[in-house]
């Protein structure tokens, strides 16, 4: 099963991160006032915020929070600062490899302080580019809970996945990033119910290393995801259940 996946699970289970209300709200908040910036302020025409804005709606974001976060992306509110994205990569324990995505309003004081995390973590940042090319863009979609994972498989390829892997009754299928949308359409006039959709990004091989190290650097990924100013962070390390039983008992 993808690594992507079972990160979520595991984030899921031990509450890693998204421990605060406050923080999980500032942070879907940055990412639909960048959607929207980007993209423009109409969910119906800007696919990237509709989905920043169905992510909010399911984490219980209050109404009021997202049109206030879309009016800071179109420019209609001027409060808070200038927000970045940027990408950071780096090394974790034994030569995995880190993508940290970040929406900042202050770079160098960010990188500043990834830098530190890594470094405590047993890791160190890299230049750009450096494992960047050990990922691709994905549109994913996670469907838990499914009755007949093969079938559902065969169903999502149908549909239009150009990938699918199963964990149990967890289905994750995979698809270039322009199909999302069309792919996601195809599910909802199916009526397929579906968990979740994003665009990330997913390693395209594993890495060779130890359960150890591996569970070292979910703990780096965890301490990473504890900064303010990180959205997403993504490895190319395997996670199977002997890492599992690891990081859970470090």
């Amino acid at each position: 099963m993808s690594g992507h996946s079972k990160w979520a699970q595991i984030k899921r289970k031990k509450g890693v991160a998204d421990v605060k209300k406050g923080a999980i709200f500032t942070r879907l908040g940055r990412e639909i006032s960048l959607a929207a910036r980007e993209g423009g302020g109409d969910p119906a025409a800007n696919f990237t915020l509709r989905l920043a804005v169905e992510k909010a709606r399911s984490q219980n974001m209050p109404k009021e929070n997202i049109e206030r976060a879309i009016k800071r992306g179109t420019g209609e509110l001027s409060e808070g600062g200038q927000l970045e994205d940027a990408i950071y990569e780096g090394y974790g324990p034994g030569g995995t490899a880190l993508l940290v995505q970040v929406l900042t309003d202050n770079r160098n004081r960010t990188a500043s302080e990834v830098r530190h995390l890594f470094t405590r973590g047993g890791g160190n940042l890299a230049a750009s580019n450096a494992v960047a090319w050990m990922f691709e863009k994905k549109g994913v979609i996670t469907i838990e809970g499914a009755k007949n994972p093969e079938e559902l498989e065969l169903e999502l390829i149908d549909a239009g996945a150009d990938d699918v892997k199963a964990d149990g009754n967890v289905v994750e299928a995979y698809c270039a990033p322009e199909q999302l949308r069309a792919f996601r359409e195809t599910l909802e006039k199916k009526k397929t119910p579906v968990t979740s959709i994003e665009l990330a990004w997913i390693s395209k091989n594993p890495a060779e290393v130890t359960p150890e190290q591996a569970a070292s650097t979910l703990k780096l990924m965890e301490s990473l995801e504890e900064h303010d100013d990180v959205q997403k962070v993504y490895t190319n390390v395997d996670i199977n259940d002997e890492v599992m039983a690891q990081f859970e008992h470090a």
